[in-house]
């Protein structure tokens, strides 16, 4: 295990002097190997914000070029990299912004065939995606590999983020819920529209990709309550909070 260095007790300072966090708890963010499905603009703020605050291992899954269209949200890219591959350009932003951080990066879509191969080197993941077929893959994968997953989603001036542990018992004793418990099945084809077709405010990619961030902080360290069970939704144009919460299907607990 790598101790943290000089710099990096200077540079997370503000962090170690929490006492939630300390030493230990940087300690644990430096020694982290996170996934990151996405940069785009969900996955943006939350590779800034994780390299910024000590995370040692990241990995970033994207397929995906940088276009003119993505930099009204995507704000770890910029002008100078369109055209580039996201991971290539994420990449590089994080070394500019953090070089203690090292980056694995995927130039692949993620599936669950991908995760067979690479997820066992992480033990946190993160989804940005924007598509259910990733959401369902990505929730399936985590629950396999036995790992949190942090999902969050935007559409136009609304978004949420939730937790899933479906591996583990909550307080009651009861197994936590799974993803299919909070969205049993998937829309079908074309009812949801992409944010290409109805458009998405940027500001708000950065709201709910910055709760994601938080929340992979909190299950690093070990600090606070994570929304495992609770969906936190976020109405931007009326400024307004509310949190949901759901449970493991009766039936399914029983099959298990």
């Amino acid at each position: 295990m790598d101790t943290l260095t000089r710099e990096e007790i200077e540079r997370y300072r503000r962090h170690i002097l929490l006492p939630e966090i300390g030493g230990t708890g940087q300690q644990k963010m430096k020694n982290a190997r996170v996934l990151v499905i996405g940069a785009g603009g969900l996955g943006a703020p939350v590779l800034e914000y994780l390299a910024a605050a000590g995370v040692g291992t990241i990995g970033i899954a994207d397929d995906d070029q940088v276009s003119l269209s993505n930099l009204q949200r995507q704000v770890i890219h910029d002008t100078g990299t369109i055209g580039e591959m996201k991971t290539k350009s994420a990449r590089e932003a994080i070394a500019r912004l953090n070089p203690h951080v090292r980056v694995v990066d995927f130039e692949e879509r993620f599936s669950l065939d991908w995760a067979s191969r690479h997820l066992s080197r992480f033990d946190l993941l993160i989804d940005g995606s924007d598509n259910f077929d990733t959401r369902y893959a990505a929730a399936d994968a985590a629950e396999v590999a036995k790992i949190p997953l942090v999902t969050g989603a935007v559409g136009r001036f609304d978004g949420s983020v939730t937790v899933l542990k479906p591996y583990e018992a909550g307080p009651s004793g009861a197994l936590n819920p799974t993803y299919r418990d909070l969205f049993p099945e998937k829309p079908p084809e074309g009812l949801i529209p992409a944010c290409a077709e109805t458009g998405v405010v940027g500001a708000l990619t950065g709201v709910i990709g910055t709760l994601m961030a938080m929340e992979a902080i909190k299950l690093i360290t070990g600090i606070g309550e994570p929304l495992i069970g609770r969906l936190m939704l976020y109405d931007s144009l009326s400024a307004r909070f509310d949190t949901i919460r759901y449970k493991r299907r009766a039936a399914k607990a029983a099959a298990e």
